[in-house]
């Protein structure tokens, strides 16, 4: 789910094979006629219909996979062979059973099992509604009030480099709303989807924000226009992909995950930009039924993506936990389920991911923000209300959102400006990979070193432990990011 307050046919067809697509295996218009094997299977429908991620051994054919999901009874959705991970719908509860719990899992059963149906939201995420309360879209240059902007230098680096054209950074977010006027040229609306059914639809609706502000909000931060009004992002010079995978009750499922991240793999995207961590679990667990189904399928799908030369960036979450030691204190998940350290956040914990903590205004590590030795590769601000720079500024992140521009606090916020350095780093040096541009993100990176006291709340109890050296640590990375060094080589 978002980490801060809240995120068919032959037209389909035609643009997923204008950018290269491997087109995958077309939606089931009507269920199959049973095999006899199907038959055996005694396949009942008593409803309600779920979705499933199944994973197949490496190189399955499509029509293998979509053959046994078939005998199963299920229905496929996609298959998509560069990771053999497919999504698959089937009314008959028996169907995850047939392919056991190390290859099949309904995230979204999950959920409607749970007692608890409400929306959920972020641990520390502002609460309330998602509204604009921004006072709608202005014609004033309110760059003066991007503290942010100005703690990474990009103010200074879009003078020097605003990014290319050529280099395109994936929102998997929520939506972008392409009409607001400090984004409506960023946005390409032929490389933007949405993935709400595990298959990418490039239809405007399916990837425009609904009831959430939360992906325009990352936009901006990443690449609004400098135009002398409004904000500016970070790269004004790049564009931006639009892919939803936030559905309307709050919810990133790995389908929507695995989905996004391949469609950025296939579209030639440099940088995506991941404010979220993978439901139904806050932290997903590798040695445990059904967990590891998700976590293999995001894993696959983040190592193609790098593969493809895709730089993926990744929020720690905002549960102010050590993600080197989840299983401390006897934690347990929203399932009542003990985490231990096999579980992880995710992507943020996939191996080739950035992932990016988040600091307040005074440079020190936002309360709200996870951590972790080892964890967190850079830093950069995310914004805290308890660390506020000036009256009316709530300490948080201004940015867009649909109808104007307001304020936000999280590693959601911090996030973006890690993508959007990212992205000046892939407009100077085009012909980098993945790893190259992780090692020159980190190389920018200013070292920031361990507070010497973590009293946020001056009840003389540290509220949290930074282990590790000033020029790597486990509440700021290699420290915080810089947008002028990114453009320069490090020369001022």
């Amino acid at each position: 789910m978002p980490l801060a307050h809240h995120a068919r046919g032959a037209v389909a067809g035609a643009a997923l094979l204008a950018v290269g697509w491997l087109v995958p295996t077309p939606v089931a218009t009507a269920r199959p006629v049973p095999t006899s094997e199907q038959q055996a299977t005694n396949c009942v429908q008593p409803g309600p219909v779920l979705r499933y991620v199944v994973l197949f051994p490496r190189g399955t054919a499509p029509e293998t996979a979509e053959a046994e999901i078939t005998a199963k009874c299920g229905t496929t959705t996609v298959y998509y062979p560069q990771v053999a991970v497919a999504v698959a719908t089937s009314p008959d509860p028996a169907f995850g059973e047939r392919f056991g719990p190390a290859r099949a899992f309904s995230a979204q059963g999950t959920v409607l099992a749970r007692r608890e149906r409400t929306r959920r939201q972020d641990e520390t995420a502002p609460r309330g509604d998602s509204r604009s309360r921004g006072g709608g879209q202005s014609a004033a240059d309110r760059t003066a009030e991007q503290w942010d902007m100005a703690m990474i230098r990009a103010d200074r680096a879009r003078r020097v480099n605003p990014g290319s054209r050529d280099v395109v950074v994936g929102v998997l977010d929520s939506g972008i709303d392409a009409t607001h006027p400090d984004l409506a040229r960023a946005v390409d609306p032929s490389l933007s989807v949405g993935c709400l059914t595990g298959r990418p639809n490039p239809a405007p609706k399916a990837w425009a924000p609904t009831t959430s502000v939360h992906g325009t909000h990352v936009a901006g931060t990443i690449a609004a226009a400098d135009d002398g009004r409004g904000i500016t992002g970070v790269a004004p010079g790049v564009r931006l992909a639009s892919v939803k995978v936030v559905d309307d009750q709050g919810y990133i499922f790995p389908e929507y995950a695995v989905c996004g991240l391949l469609w950025a793999a296939e579209s030639g995207m440099r940088v995506v930009n991941n404010s979220y961590y993978v439901d139904p679990w806050m932290l997903t667990c590798r040695n445990r039924d059904g967990e590891r189904v998700v976590h293999e399928a995001v894993r696959r799908a983040v190592e193609y993506a790098n593969e493809r030369g895709v730089l993926v960036v990744a929020a720690t979450g905002n549960a102010g936990v050590d993600l080197s030691r989840p299983g401390r204190g006897g934690s347990v998940d929203e399932d009542g389920h003990r985490v231990d350290s096999s579980c992880d956040v995710l992507p943020a914990r996939v191996r080739g991911v950035v992932a990016v903590s988040s600091v307040g205004a005074k440079r020190l590590k936002a309360g709200y923000s996870s951590y972790g030795l080892g964890v967190v590769q850079v830093t950069a601000p995310g914004g805290d209300y308890r660390q506020e720079p000036g009256p009316g500024r709530e300490g948080c992140v201004l940015s867009t959102v649909p109808g104007g521009y307001d304020y936000s606090c999280g590693t959601s916020m911090a996030t973006p400006h890690v993508s959007g350095v990212a992205a000046l780093l892939a407009s100077t040096h085009p012909s980098a990979t993945a790893p190259q541009l992780a090692r020159l993100l980190n190389a920018q990176a200013r070292s920031v070193a361990c507070p010497a006291d973590y009293d946020l709340n001056g009840d003389g109890a540290q509220d949290a432990v930074c282990h590790g050296a000033t020029s790597y640590n486990g509440f700021y990375g290699h420290g915080m990011v810089d947008a002028l060094a990114a453009v320069t080589n490090g020369r001022d």
